[in-house]
């Protein structure tokens, strides 16, 4: 899966690599987390544009969204026949630029986060659907979701779900929707190849959302995973899902 991701690339480059109208300016983002508002670009009139949206997908049919699951993932497996799904693959797919992501590994009956990223340092495009939610008094609210895939035998040792990303090469290919033919994308929605991608241990700070600097894609030593390993846990506290923001957020 996917639950945490970075951009830390210049807006300048995602726009160039991304080919996006809107000339955007938002600081980098060292933890990016669900409900929070996420760049998107998609094919709008025949051109491609950059939009915020929140990160965690409401089909239009949901009428209460705080009793509906938050959709921040779509398995590329059942994505074409899964209602929450099966419109948005068809008609609304999407890139959500990024430079890279997290992932938590169980070793020793704790949870290790790793940063990983492309084995080149590129920028990524992370294969998305999105939907706009129409609330009872007309209010809009654009939502998106990371698809993902079974991961390859070299990421499996993380995780056994990994976000799909398309190459720049196929940017038009996934960001075309002007049928409902899918035939095109299936390919698309796959693992990275081996060695692809690499990664390595980061701080246990990456687990609260609040912290987000660049010091979370620091490696760190072994030593220090087991300095922090033998830190007491502290309690969580809940917090609400759901963004008081009327509108669609900003990047800050």
């Amino acid at each position: 899966m996917c639950g945490r991701f970075v951009i830390t690339s210049a807006p300048a480059a995602l726009r160039q690599l991304f080919g996006h109208i809107e000339q955007p300016n938002f600081p980098p983002r060292y933890n990016v987390a669900p409900t929070q508002p996420v760049p998107v670009v998609l094919v709008e009139n025949g051109a491609r544009h950059f939009r915020l949206m929140r990160w965690g997908l409401l089909p239009g049919w949901v009428r209460d969204p705080k009793g509906f699951t938050l959709l921040i993932n779509a398995r590329s497996e059942t994505v074409l026949e899964k209602p929450a799904f099966k419109r948005a693959i068809r008609r609304r797919r999407g890139l959500i630029p990024a430079d890279g992501y997290y992932e938590w590994k169980s070793i020793d009956g704790r949870k290790q986060p790793f940063f990983i990223r492309h084995a080149d340092g590129a920028p990524l495009g992370f294969a998305a659907v999105f939907e706009t939610w129409v609330g009872p008094n007309g209010e809009e609210l654009d939502t998106v979701a990371i698809v993902t895939a079974a991961a390859g035998e070299d990421l499996a040792a993380l995780h056994d779900r990994v976000p799909v990303t398309i190459s720049p090469r196929d940017f038009e290919r996934w960001l075309d929707c002007s049928s409902d033919e899918v035939d095109a994308i299936l390919p698309l929605m796959t693992a990275p190849r081996r060695g692809e991608f690499a990664w390595h241990p980061v701080s246990t700070r990456v687990n609260r959302v609040a912290n987000d600097d660049e010091q979370l894609l620091l490696p760190i030593s072994a030593e220090e995973m087991e300095a922090e390993a033998a830190k007491p846990k502290k309690i969580a506290r809940k917090v609400a899902a759901a963004s008081s923001d009327e509108g669609q957020g900003s990047l800050f």
